[in-house]
C-alpha cells in the first residue's frame, strides 16, 4: 500500500498540472470535464458520512464491516476544496445565468448570482468540514447524527442543484437533489463493499448485498419518478433538459446507464443464491461506481462538451484517483474488522 500511495502522491500534481494547462488553453472543454469528475467524486465522502452517521444511529453490522472504508472515503473529504474552487473558476464556462444577456429573463435570478453562489460554496465547505471533522473522530456521533444527516442532506442537495442542475438554468426538478443524495449514498456503499467485502462472513455478505440491491432500487425510483413527471407534464423547458441526453451518442449512454446502473444489478442481487457468491457481489458493486460516474459524465456533458473533451476528463479523473488513494489509505485509518469480532461469536446485521 505504501507503494501505491507513494505512486498517487506522483501521479496526483503532474495530472493537476495538467488541468492548469488545459484550463488555460482550452477552458471550454476543460471546466465541463473537470465539474463532472468533481460531482462524481464528491459523492463518496459526502455519502460515506452520511453513511456512518446512519450507523451511529441504527447499529448493525454492515456499518462495522464497512467502517474502514467509510472513513477512507470521509478522509478524502479536503479535496472538496480544489473541485468546488476549481468549478467556481471556470463558473463562465459552465453556467449561462452568468452572463447578464441570458440571466435577465430568468425567474430565479435572485439565487442564480455569483454571490449567492459563492455564500452557498462557503456554507458547504463549512458544514461538511466541521461534519467530517466530527466522524473522522467518532465521539459521541449518535447525539450528532440527527442534526447532521438534517444538514448533510440539505446542503448535498442544494449542492446538486447548483453544481449541475443549474446548467440548464430554466430546468427545474423537486426531485433533483433527492436524487443526487440516493446517488451519493450508493456510490459510498458500493465502494465500502468493494474494499472491504473480502472480510464479510457469508450470513455478513448477504446483508451487504441485501442493502446494496436496496439502494440500487431506491435510487432508480428517484430518478424514473423524475422523469416520469417531467413526460407527464410535457413542459417544454423541462423537456429540453432531457433532450440532448436522450439522443445520439448520450442516447446510448443513457440506455447503458438503465440497463447497467439498474436492471442488471438488480437481476443479479435479487437472486439470493448470488448474494452469498463474494465475486458476484464485488462485481456488481464495481458496476455501480462506474455506472454513478458514467452517469455524472451524462449529467455534465453532452450540453457542454467539445471535441477535445476527452484528455481534461482522463486528467481529471487521474488527479482525483490519485489524490483520493493518497488521502484516504493512510495507516492510520485502517481499523481491522477481525480484532472487533471474537472467534465464533454469532454475527447479526
Amino acid at each position: 500500500m505504501n507503494r501505491v500511495r507513494y505512486s498517487a502522491f506522483l501521479v496526483a500534481p503532474v495530472a493537476l498540472a495538467g488541468m492548469v494547462a488545459a484550463a488555460i488553453f482550452m477552458p471550454a472543454a476543460a471546466f465541463p470535464a473537470w465539474l463532472a469528475v468533481g460531482a462524481a467524486w464528491l459523492g463518496w465522502p459526502l455519502g460515506s458520512m452520511a453513511l456512518m452517521l446512519v450507523h451511529a444511529l441504527t447499529g448493525g453490522r454492515w456499518g462495522e464491516i464497512l467502517h474502514p472504508a467509510l472513513r477512507a472515503g470521509t478522509a478524502t473529504l479536503p479535496l472538496g476544496l480544489p473541485a468546488l474552487g476549481g468549478v467556481m473558476l471556470g463558473a463562465r464556462y459552465l453556467y449561462p445565468w452568468l452572463h447578464p444577456d441570458r440571466a435577465m429573463p430568468l425567474a430565479n435570478g435572485f439565487y442564480l448570482n455569483m454571490p449567492a453562489a459563492l455564500a452557498r460554496v462557503g456554507i458547504y465547505v463549512v458544514a461538511w468540514g466541521a461534519l467530517g471533522l466530527v466522524c473522522l473522530r467518532g465521539r459521541d456521533l449518535g447525539r450528532v447524527a440527527p442534526a447532521g444527516l438534517i444538514v448533510l442532506g440539505f446542503t448535498f442537495g442544494f449542492a446538486a442543484i447548483d453544481l449541475t442542475e443549474s446548467l440548464d438554468p430554466h430546468f427545474s426538478s423537486s426531485a433533483y437533489g433527492l436524487v443526487a443524495s440516493a446517488g451519493a449514498v450508493l456510490l459510498a456503499f458500493a465502494i465500502g463493499i468493494v474494499l472491504d467485502a473480502a472480510r464479510a462472513g457469508t450470513a455478513e455478505l448477504r446483508d451487504l448485498a441485501r442493502l446494496l440491491l436496496g439502494l440500487t432500487v431506491l435510487w432508480a425510483y428517484l430518478d424514473f419518478m423524475q422523469f416520469l413527471i417531467v413526460w407527464q407534464s410535457n413542459l417544454p423547458v423541462e423537456a429540453a433538459w432531457y433532450g440532448p441526453r436522450l439522443r445520439g451518442r448520450w442516447g446510448v449512454v443513457a440506455l447503458c446507464i438503465m440497463g447497467l446502473h439498474f436492471i442488471l444489478p438488480f437481476v443479479l442481487l435479487a437472486v439470493p443464491r448470488l448474494q452469498a457468491l463474494r465475486p458476484v457481489v464485488m462485481a456488481v458493486a464495481g458496476l455501480l461506481v462506474g455506472m454513478e460516474v458514467v452517469r455524472n459524465f451524462w449529467l455534465v456533458l453532452p450540453g457542454l462538451s467539445s471535441a477535445y473533451v476527452v484528455p481534461p476528463v482522463l486528467l481529471s479523473l487521474a488527479f482525483f484517483g490519485s489524490a483520493s488513494i493518497f488521502l484516504a489509505f493512510r495507516p492510520t485509518i485502517q481499523v481491522p474488522f477481525a480484532a472487533r469480532r471474537p472467534e465464533g461469536e454469532d454475527v447479526h446485521a
